[in-house]
C-alpha cells in the first residue's frame, strides 16, 4: 500500500521510529510557516501563460544591480505579454552559474537584494530553482563536514579509501557527466570520497545531498518556503530525478526519490496552495518522466524530446518522428501539463530523444548541429564509453546554417519553430537569447572551452536598447516576431495548456495538428521544407510556403 499521509510518507523513508520525528518536526515547520495567499479565482493557468527564462545577470547596466535592469528591462519591453518569469539561481556561487549554491538564504550581492526579487514577483508569475540535489563545496554545511563537525557528517554521502564501492556499482549510476561519481576532499580527519553527481568541465564542487538522514529533508523544507515568502510561486526542482541514491542501482527516479518530491508537493500545498512544482529531470526518458506527472508530485514537467526533434525535423524536412512522440503525449489530469522549452541554459537534451531515434537518425542531428559550430558534453555509459548528453548551441544558430539563406528565410524558420512550442499542449518557454534570434558566442566559449557558455551571453542594457530602437536591426526585427507571435498566440483559447491536440496525417513534410473543442478549435500546420505545400483539410484548402506555418480556427 503506497503512503498517503505526510507521516506515512516519512515513515516509508526512514523507518516507524525516525519517520514520527521527523513528521512531528515538518508538520510543527509547515504549521509556523503558513503563507497568505490571495484568493485570485484564476486558473493554475490558460493560453496566455508563457514563461521568460533568464539570469539574475542577462541585462547589465554599469553601475546598477542586474536584478534592477532586469526588471527595467521587463517594464520596458516585456510588458505584460510574458507572464512568467523563470530566473535562473540567483543566489551566492561557485560555479556552474549558479547551480552550486553556497547559500540558498541569500541573493547574490553582486546580482541585488531580496527587495528585487519581490519587485519582480509582485508583476510576474516568478519562477525560480529549488537545487535540492547538491550544495556547493564551499556553502556552510560542507565547510563544516571538512571540519568534521559531527552534526553534518551525515548531511553527504561519503566513504574512506578502506570503503569504496566497486566500480562494478558506481558504473551502474546514470549520470549525465563524464566525471567520476566520487570526489576526494581533505577533512581533518582524512580523505574522504564525496557523492558528486554533477561537474563542470573536469571540476567537482557540487555535493550531494544525503537524504536517508531526516534533517537533510527538513533543512530543504525551509528553504523552499523562504523561497515560498519572497514571491515566489512555480518552484523548479532541479535535477529532481536523483535525489534518492541507493548503491547497486542506476539511482535515478527511485520510489523513494518520488516520495520525496511528494512531500515537498505536501509542504507546499499546506502553506502556498497557489504554488506550482516543476521537474527537471534530464537522464530520463519520457516514460520515466511522465511518472512525475500527478496530482500528488509534480504539475508540469519539462517536454525535453520536442527541440531535438524539432531540429531533425528541419534537418531532414520531415515530420514524421516529431508526429510520432506528439501522438504519444498524454496527460493524467486537467491539473498536470508540460513545460514547452526548446532552448535552456544548460543546452538542447538529448538523454531522451536517443530512445526514440536510431542511431543513424541521432549521427544526422549531431552532424548537423556541428556544421552549424555546437558544440557537446558528454556523459558516462555503463559500458565504460562516453555519450553525447547536450547539444551547445543557441537556437537560431541551430535552426540557420551561417550564410546559407537570406535572412528573411532565415527568421521565418525561426518563427516557425518557435510557433510549435507555443502550439502545443503545455506552458511554452522562451529562453532570453531567443528574444533577439542570439547566434552562438563563439568568443566566450573561446576563452573558457564550456561549451554551454555559447548559450549565455549576458548584454549591455544601453547597447540593447540602441538595437532595438533601430527598425533595420536583426534584433529589432526578432524580437518583433516573436512579440508578435506571443500575442497571436494569447488570442486562441485552443492552445490553453490542457485544451485536446489531435496530430492529422496530411503530408509526411508538415507537422498538422488540430487544438481545441467546439468552436474554438484551431488547425495547425508546419512546413519543415523547401518546398510549396497545398493540402486540404474538411473541405478547406491550405497554401504553405516554405518553412512557414498557419494557425487558423476551423
Amino acid at each position: 500500500m503506497k503512503p498517503t499521509s505526510l507521516r506515512d510518507k516519512l515513515v516509508f523513508l526512514y523507518g516507524e521510529e525516525k519517520g514520527a520525528i521527523a513528521a512531528t518536526r515538518l508538520e510543527k515547520l509547515l504549521q509556523e510557516n503558513k503563507i497568505e495567499t490571495e484568493a485570485t479565482g484564476k486558473n493554475r493557468w490558460d493560453e496566455k501563460d508563457i514563461a521568460l527564462v533568464t539570469y539574475a545577470n542577462s541585462f547589465g547596466e554599469k553601475g546598477t544591480l542586474p536584478l534592477k535592469t532586469l526588471y527595467k528591462f521587463l517594464q520596458k519591453y516585456i510588458g505584460n505579454k510574458l507572464n512568467i518569469i523563470h530566473i535562473l539561481p540567483f543566489y551566492p556561487y561557485s560555479s556552474d552559474r549558479g547551480f552550486s549554491i553556497i547559500d540558498s538564504y541569500q541573493v547574490n550581492k553582486q546580482f541585488g537584494r531580496w527587495e528585487d526579487i519581490k519587485k519582480i514577483a509582485e508583476n510576474y508569475r516568478l519562477m525560480a530553482d529549488l537545487v535540492a540535489n547538491h550544495v556547493s563545496a564551499k556553502s556552510r554545511w560542507f565547510r563544516e563536514f571538512l571540519k568534521v563537525n559531527k552534526k553534518y557528517q551525515d548531511y553527504f554521502i561519503w566513504f574512506t579509501k578502506e570503503n569504496l564501492p566497486s566500480p562494478e556499482l558506481l558504473s551502474k549510476v546514470r549520470r549525465g557527466r563524464a566525471t567520476s561519481v566520487l570526489t576526494p576532499f581533505e577533512t581533518k580527519e582524512g580523505l574522504r570520497y564525496l557523492w558528486t553527481t554533477y561537474s563542470v568541465g573536469d571540476t567537482s564542487d557540487q555535493i550531494d545531498l544525503n537524504y536517508c538522514n531526516p534533517e537533510v529533508l527538513y533543512e530543504v523544507v525551509a528553504i523552499l518556503l523562504n523561497l515560498l515568502k519572497k514571491g515566489v510561486r512555480l518552484i523548479r526542482l532541479d535535477g529532481a530525478g536523483g535525489l534518492w541514491k541507493e548503491l547497486g542501482t542506476i539511482c535515478k527516479h527511485l520510489p523513494k526519490t518520488h516520495e520525496l518530491i511528494k512531500i515537498l508537493r505536501i509542504a507546499i500545498q499546506e502553506t502556498c496552495p497557489t504554488a506550482i512544482v516543476f521537474t527537471e529531470t534530464t537522464t530520463a526518458t519520457y516514460e520515466e518522466r511522465i511518472k512525475y506527472l500527478c496530482d500528488d508530485e509534480a504539475s508540469v514537467i519539462y517536454n525535453f524530446d520536442i527541440a531535438p526533434l524539432i531540429l531533425y525535423s528541419f534537418y531532414t524536412s520531415s515530420a514524421v518522428d516529431l508526429s510520432s512522440f506528439i501522438r504519444r503525449l498524454r496527460l493524467p489530469s486537467s491539473q498536470c501539463t508540460y513545460f514547452n522549452i526548446l532552448d535552456i541554459h544548460d543546452g538542447i537534451n538529448v538523454y531522451s530523444v536517443s530512445h526514440i531515434l536510431g542511431e543513424d537518425q541521432m549521427k544526422v542531428l549531431y552532424d548537423e548541429v556541428s556544421k552549424r559550430g555546437g558544440e557537446f558534453s558528454y556523459r558516462n555509459l555503463p559500458n565504460g564509453e562516453r555519450g553525447v548528453k547536450e547539444m551547445h548551441i543557441t537556437w537560431w544558430s541551430a535552426i540557420n546554417k551561417e550564410g546559407d539563406e537570406r535572412f528573411e528565410l532565415q527568421l521565418r524558420k525561426f518563427i516557425t519553430s518557435r510557433a510549435i512550442a507555443m502550439t502545443l499542449a503545455g506552458i511554452p518557454a522562451v529562453y532570453y537569447l531567443s528574444l533577439f534570434g542570439s547566434k552562438s558566442d563563439v568568443s566566450a566559449y573561446k576563452k573558457t572551452k564550456h561549451g554551454r557558455d555559447l548559450n549565455r551571453t549576458n548584454f549591455y542594457f544601453a547597447k540593447l536598447a540602441a538595437k532595438l530602437a533601430n527598425n533595420k536591426s536583426r534584433e529589432f526585427k526578432v524580437f518583433s516576431a516573436m512579440m508578435d507571435l506571443v500575442e497571436k498566440r494569447k488570442g486562441y483559447r485552443a492552445f490553453h495548456p490542457s485544451a485536446p491536440q489531435e496530430i492529422l496525417d496530411l503530408d509526411p513534410r508538415v507537422l498538422s495538428l488540430v487544438r481545441g473543442e467546439g468552436k474554438d478549435r484551431v488547425i495547425a500546420l508546419f512546413n519543415f521544407s523547401a518546398d510549396r505545400i497545398e493540402l486540404k483539410y474538411l473541405e478547406k484548402n491550405y497554401a504553405l510556403r516554405p518553412y512557414d506555418f498557419i494557425w487558423q480556427v476551423l
